[in-house]
């Protein structure tokens, strides 16, 4: 079976729908933060284990984005929330 994604807009959809953008804890810099800061924003990321908050795209559905917090060793889902939501890292 393959794995479902919650969408809050579209309920159980394939993973395959979605399209992976990366960890949703990385704040974009200022324009006007120097060299370093954004050549850290753009090239540099941690690759962690466990539980990790990402954001997706639901390309193939409503559109949204989404924070879907899952574990990157397991790939189980835990909690799923659409980005624009009050709390959420967007």
């Amino acid at each position: 079976m393959a794995s479902l994604i919650a969408c809050p807009h579209c309920g159980p959809r394939p993973k395959e729908e979605f399209t992976i953008r990366g960890d949703a804890g990385i704040t974009r810099p200022t324009p006007d933060a120097g060299e370093d800061a954004w050549y850290a924003y753009v090239y540099l990321r941690d690759n962690p284990r466990g539980r990790h908050k990402e954001h997706w795209h639901h390309t193939s559905g409503c559109r949204r984005w989404l924070v879907v917090e899952r574990d990157t060793m397991t790939h189980a889902i835990y909690a799923v929330s659409d980005a624009s939501a009050p709390g959420e890292t967007a």
